[in-house]
Formats: structure tokens, C-alpha cells, sequence
């Protein structure tokens, strides 16, 4: 088509990014539904001593296979490669509430742990594929809402389908939602077909499989199952340190490798969005967790609101999200709000880590909308700008990275976190483990103490990792977004369309921006 034909309407990419943030919807509300759901799912299927792979089997399979769910979207068709992604995640969610034992549900929670991680890469490549940069400030608000709705939603929803319905519809709800997402995307999600051969690159994919294994496992165990300096945590990270050397070597030889050194080497902006999205991973998972159980047991909040107690973190993220969006879009400026973000954010850590049993609700929850502003200015820019600074070809590949590497953050950050808080709280723990509420007196006092002592470490670690990452922040080349779906700003024979290499037409060499190819079904 000629160069000239138009982007969609934003009517209709709206209605298209509807059914995507559905199904993005539903892989991450799943694991808080299913947190809330955890006793009642030991009470009746037994298994307490696995019921950590509950969670470690959802969790590796998704960090596995995210960068080859993003790599084959590339290769063969974002739209087509997202759908499969949804199916699979039904699947497992059908599987896991038909479980009759923990093992099936450990290895059903695995089948929707594949299918999420393809959730989680494809639908940032999709809106990467359907709104370029310049425009992408006006679609922000959607993005940060289903975070939002998520993170505040999931405990909400699986304390009340559970008690209400039975622990197993916390996967059966998936079954109707996730067929909606299916349907709606076959009909109003519409991309140009991919018309590339491909080779897949089995190696990398053997290779980063490797290597992403060993490090949820070491991070998972590490601090709880053995010691940091066990054998079996080292060797776990020794392994993925050889596994990211060899993994190096094969992506510069093969043809069409699972992460193309050139997302990395193209632009510096890339890689310092990868740290920045790892500080973000490891700061998003740390609050969530630890901010709730700091309000509930120090603070006395009540366990049933769990999700509302986060509310005034994630409510500014939605609103700084929309104003920050819409400023870059009008203004086609975005170097300050990584920097305002990194910053908000380490000053809100900073001053979440002088709480102690003393501190009111209110100044918590003010300290938590700093955190949130940081937030805002930092998740959804941080996947624009690295989207910004690849060819259209390996937006799949850029965005599983992305996305990636937030996993890999949060899960380094539960268990590092997790470790310092446990050492904390050893020293104040009642001689018969019970909890603050069920003793008195200067017991009483000393638990408290551990615990606010236990999230001061947690919250002043985190302040420390977001200063470092500020540096990143600051680093950032501001260059042009381009305001149609087509290749980096200054970077020539960019792919402008959907698909593998070759699949498209190469630009002028001029680095101006590109016009969106016509969306055909």
C-alpha cells in the first residue's frame, strides 16, 4: 500500500485495545485471585508442604517462555501468536479448577503460566503495533487502569468468589472472560499478516530457557528453602551466569535470533529502559507485598479490605500516568518523567522506611501516593521510549524483553526483601510463633518492632536501588517519537510493518516517520 494510507481511527484502535487489555486483565488479576483462594485450595486438595509451586511453577513458566511468545509474534504474526497465548492461559485456568490433586494443579498452573506469558509480551507489542509513540500518551490512562484494577481488584475478587462460590471458580471465571477477550480480538483487532519464512532459533530459545529457570529458582529458594550461600542457590546462579554467556554467543550467529543483539546496541535508550524496568518490577513487588502486611498487622487495618489498602498507591499511577501521557503526546518530550519518576520514587521509599509502630495511616498512605506518582511517570514511559528505540520487527521481541525484565526484578526483589525481612523479624518472634494479635504487653511491643524494623530494611534497600537507577534515568538521549507505526527515529530500513524480517517495506533512509501500513484482518 502506498506510504501515505492512514493510521486507523482512534475510535477503532480503542475498541481493538479493549479485548487486549482484557486478556491483560485476566493473567494479572490470576495470581492475587489465587492467593486469596491458597487456603481453601490446601484445605480440600492437601499438599501444604508444595504449595509454594503453586506459585514457583505459574511464575517460571511465564518468565520462560515470555521472550519466545515475543519472538514468535515477530516471526509469525502478533495478532494470531497473542490469540494462541489467550487460549492456552484458558486452558490451564479450565485445567487448574478441575485439579483433584496439588500435583495436577502445580503442572496445570504451569500450562497457564505459558499462556500468560505470552499475554504479558504480545500486548504491549500490539499496542506498540497499533499506536506509535507520539500517540501512545493518549492510550496510557487504559494501560495503567488494568494495573490498577488488577493490583486493588485480585484480593478483592478472590475473597469473595471463594467464599461465594467455591475456590475452583477462582479459575473457571477465567473460562467466559477470557473467551470474550477471544472472540473480541478475532473480529476488531486488526494488523497487517505477517508474509515472512522464518528460522527458529532453538538454541536461543533452549538457552534463555535455561538460564531464566535457574534464576527464578535461585531467587525463589534463596533465603527459604536453603541459604543464600548454599550449593544449591550458587550453583543455580552459576549456571545462569554461563547459560547468559553461551546464550550471547549463539543470538550473534544465527539468522533470526530470540533476542537480536541490535534491540540492545541500536540505541543506548533500550538498555537503560531494561534497568529502569527492573527497578520498577523490584519496587512494584516489594509494595505490594510488604506495604499491606505493615497496615494489617502494625497498623491494625482490616485483612478483608487487603486490595483497598493500596489504593492510595495505584490511584495516582492512573492519574499521573493520563497527565504524563498526554503531555509527551502534545509535546513529543519524555526525558523528565523517568527522572521524575525514579526520583518520586526513591524519595516516597526513602520516607516509607522511617515508619514505625507509631506512624498513623494517613502519613502511610501519603507516602504511598509519592510512590505512586514515581509510578506513573516511570512504568508505562519506561515501555515507550524502549519501544521508540526499535524497528518495527522486533517490537515483539523489545517488549518480551521489557517485560521480562520486570519479572526477573520482582522476583529477585520478593526474595532478597524476603530475606532481610525474615532476619528481622527472628529476633521479635513470640516463643510459640504466634502473631501481634494474639499476645500482650512488651511480647506485644517487641514483635511490632521486628516487623516495622523488617520493612524499614525492605523500603530503604529499595530508596537505594532506585537512586542508582536515576542515574539511567538521567542518561536517557530524548530523540524524536515517531508519529506513525514505523522505525525509529533516525535509524534507516526499518521494517514498517508487522512481521518477520523482510516482511515490509524498508523507509527512504531519511529517519522521518513512517506511515501506519492499513490494518487488514
Amino acid at each position: 500500500m502506498p506510504a501515505s494510507d492512514p493510521s486507523p481511527p482512534a475510535r477503532a484502535v480503542r475498541w481493538a485495545l479493549l479485548g487486549v487489555m482484557l486478556a491483560m486483565l485476566l493473567s494479572m488479576l490470576d495470581n492475587m485471585v489465587v492467593g486469596t483462594a491458597m487456603p481453601t485450595i490446601v484445605g480440600d486438595l492437601g499438599g501444604l508442604e508444595h504449595i509454594s509451586w503453586v506459585v514457583t511453577a505459574y511464575t517460571l513458566a511465564t518468565a520462560a517462555s515470555t521472550p519466545v511468545w515475543g519472538k514468535c509474534g515477530d516471526l509469525f504474526g502478533r495478532k494470531n501468536v497473542y490469540l494462541l497465548s489467550v487460549a492456552v492461559f484458558v486452558a490451564g485456568s479450565a485445567l487448574s479448577g478441575a485439579a483433584r490433586s496439588m500435583a495436577e494443579l502445580i503442572a496445570f498452573r504451569a500450562v497457564q503460566g505459558l499462556g500468560a506469558g505470552g499475554i504479558g509480551a504480545l500486548a504491549f507489542a500490539l499496542i506498540g503495533s497499533l499506536v506509535p509513540p507520539r500517540e501512545r500518551g493518549r492510550y496510557q490512562g487504559m494501560t495503567a487502569s488494568v494495573m490498577a484494577v488488577g493490583t486493588i481488584g485480585g484480593p478483592l475478587v478472590g475473597g469473595f468468589i471463594t467464599a461465594h462460590a467455591g475456590w475452583r471458580w477462582a479459575f473457571y471465571v477465567n473460562l467466559p472472560l477470557g473467551a470474550i477477550a477471544l472472540v473480541w480480538c478475532w473480529f476488531l483487532l486488526r494488523l497487517p499478516a505477517a508474509r515472512a519464512r522464518a528460522r527458529v532459533d532453538w538454541a536461543g530459545i533452549t538457552l534463555m530457557t535455561a538460564v531464566i529457570s535457574a534464576l527464578v529458582l535461585a531467587t525463589t529458594w534463596a533465603g527459604s528453602t536453603y541459604p543464600w550461600t548454599s550449593w544449591q542457590v550458587l550453583a543455580l546462579f552459576a549456571a545462569a551466569a554461563a547459560g547468559v554467556a553461551a546464550f550471547a554467543a549463539v543470538e550473534r550467529r544465527v539468522a533470526e535470533p530470540l533476542l537480536p543483539p541490535r534491540i540492545f546496541t541500536g540505541h543506548r535508550n533500550f538498555p537503560l529502559m531494561s534497568v529502569l524496568m527492573l527497578v520498577s518490577g523490584t519496587t512494584i513487588f516489594g509494595c505490594s507485598l510488604y506495604l499491606p502486611l505493615f497496615q494489617q498487622t502494625v497498623q491494625g487495618a482490616s485483612a478483608s479490605d487487603s486490595g483497598l489498602l493500596l489504593l492510595p498507591m495505584m490511584a495516582p499511577v492512573v492519574l499521573v500516568s493520563q497527565i504524563g501521557g498526554r503531555v509527551m503526546s502534545a509535546t513529543g518530550r519524555y526525558k523528565v518523567f523517568p527522572v521524575l519518576g525514579t526520583a518520586c520514587m526513591t524519595a516516597g521509599l526513602l520516607l516509607l522506611s522511617t515508619m514505625d509502630a507509631a506512624t498513623s495511616r494517613t502519613l502511610t498512605g501519603c507516602y504511598m501516593a509519592l510512590v505512586g506518582v514515581g509510578m506513573g511517570f516511570l512504568t508505562q514511559m519506561v515501555t515507550t521510549i524502549a519501544q521508540n528505540s526499535v524497528e518495527m520487527r522486533d517490537m515483539g521481541a523489545a517488549s518480551a524483553a521489557i517485560t521480562l525484565f520486570r519479572t526477573i526484578g520482582g522476583s529477585v526483589g520478593v526474595a532478597v526483601f524476603g530475606s532481610l525481612f525474615n532476619r528481622a523479624l527472628d529476633g521479635g518472634l513470640p516463643a510459640d510463633g504466634a502473631g501481634a494479635a494474639a499476645v500482650q504487653g512488651a511480647a506485644r511491643d517487641a514483635y511490632l518492632h521486628s516487623f516495622a524494623t523488617g520493612t524499614h530494611q525492605i523500603f530503604l534497600v529499595g530508596a537505594v536501588v532506585c537512586a542508582v537507577s536515576l542515574v539511567a534515568a538521567l542518561l536517557v538521549k530524548e530523540v524524536p517519537l515517531r508519529g506513525k507505526a514505523g522505525p525509529p527515529a533516525g535509524k534507516p530500513g526499518a521494517v514498517a510493518s508487522e512481521g518477520g524480517a523482510g516482511a515490509g517495506r524498508p523507509d527512504s533512509g531519511t529517519g522521518g516517520p513512517q506511515a501506519a501500513p492499513t490494518p487488514t484482518a
